[in-house]
């Protein structure tokens, strides 16, 4: 959670790229054109309902 809240800080975008009943992967992208920089899964329950369930 506190890394997605770290990149949206700095003006940055994501989008969750999976969704399995093992958690999300969400892709990190660029804010200047939405290049894929990074991306990370977790089963962590905040994120999961921060980025809409």
């Amino acid at each position: 959670m506190a890394e997605l809240q770290r990149w949206v800080d700095a003006g940055a975008t994501w989008q969750v790229v999976a969704r399995t009943r093992h958690g999300v992967t969400v892709a990190l992208l660029r804010c200047d054109g939405g290049e894929e920089v990074d991306r990370f899964t977790s089963d962590d329950p905040r994120l999961i309902a921060f980025v809409g369930g």
